[in-house]
């Protein structure tokens, strides 16, 4: 990156705040191709239930 600037406080604390939302909350909850459509916490359940099925 070639391009540099010097971000206020106030634009780091939101940017961070944005980060956290996406990563915290939106990408949690939002239904994901590459799961099958479906959210990464019925994913993780969903795999979890196959590997106690499958020992």
């Amino acid at each position: 990156m070639t391009d540099r600037k010097v971000y206020t406080y106030q634009e780091q604390r939101h940017g961070a705040a944005v980060f956290r939302w996406i990563e915290v909350w939106y990408n949690r909850k939002r239904r994901h191709s590459s799961l099958g459509y479906i959210n990464p916490e019925a994913f993780e359940q969903k795999f979890q239930q196959q590997q106690t099925n499958a020992a």
